[in-house]
């Protein structure tokens, strides 16, 4: 090696630093060893870098914005039970956990049915699966949200929060009845709700159906308007099964008498 190509290499690190290719840094001499070993030509060389600066800093940034989702812990779609709701597809929610056309069009998903039958576990798969996609999306207990909301409104920053949240293609509302009317100003709720109207999408989950939702908002009229808007792009998907918390109760219960003594006999041992 010459001292040009001596002076060169010396200097790719602080210039690949400079220029923040990570990745490029870390991999070009191995890769440049390759090339000259097998005769890439230079575009060759070029591209594969290229392409692998790409792939890692798609993985940097699906890392990130796992971590801001703020998904709940292994609620992903391999580890949903299907068997249990048969009443959910598992090629439709395939489908929509590609975000291809729902989220274009800006529509919502709306998932019922009674607690602990995996509402917020397949809200929270569909999110997880959407961001390994390139999709940002927010998952939050919609109380939460409402008290962040009752915040901003307090500090008059109300509308500036509404527009933070516009970065998100996705926000998971999980346990919307959780929210009550007796709470401060739950109005922001509907603001939210109109604000991201056929520009953003929203994904529900709730253990009452609309009807019952005149606890969660101020008055009929908001209720109704805030249920319009909600449907109006939506896909609804009914889980009517037993808790899944009250079946393994059950299940533990009905298993035989030997089974148990076992398990307390291993429960004495393991205290």
């Amino acid at each position: 090696m010459n001292d040009s190509i001596t002076v060169d290499a010396a200097r790719l690190p602080l210039l690949l630093r400079e220029l923040r290719l990570p990745t490029v840094a870390g991999l070009w001499p191995q890769f440049t060893e390759r090339a000259d070993r097998e005769g890439w030509p230079s575009a060759r060389l070029l591209a594969t870098l290229a392409e692998l600066e790409l792939a890692e800093r798609a993985q940097r940034r699906i890392q990130r914005h796992l971590i801001e989702a703020r998904l709940p812990p292994g609620k992903t779609l391999d580890s949903f039970d299907f068997a249990s709701v048969p009443m959910v597809s598992r090629a439709h929610v395939t489908a929509l956990a590609s975000g291809e056309g729902w989220l274009d069009k800006r529509s919502n998903i709306l998932l019922f049915g009674p607690s602990g039958s995996g509402k917020s576990h397949l809200g929270a798969a569909l999110g997880h699966t959407l961001v390994e996609n390139g999709y940002r999306v927010l998952f939050t207990r919609t109380t939460d949200l409402v008290q962040r909301l009752q915040t901003a409104r307090q500090a008059l920053a109300l509308e500036s929060a509404i527009e933070k949240l516009d970065k998100y293609h996705l926000i998971i509302l999980d346990d919307l009845c959780y929210v009550r009317r007796d709470q401060a100003e739950t109005s922001v709720l509907f603001e939210l709700i109109a604000s991201r109207y056929e520009r953003r999408s929203l994904l529900v989950t709730s253990n009452q159906p609309f009807g019952e939702w005149t606890s969660v908002f101020p008055d009929a009229a908001m209720t109704l308007a805030a249920v319009d808007r909600l449907v109006h792009h939506a896909v609804i998907l009914e889980m009517n099964v037993e808790s899944y918390r009250r079946r393994s109760a059950t299940n533990r219960q009905k298993r035989p008498l030997s089974d148990n003594k076992r398990d307390k006999t291993k429960e004495t041992a393991d205290a």
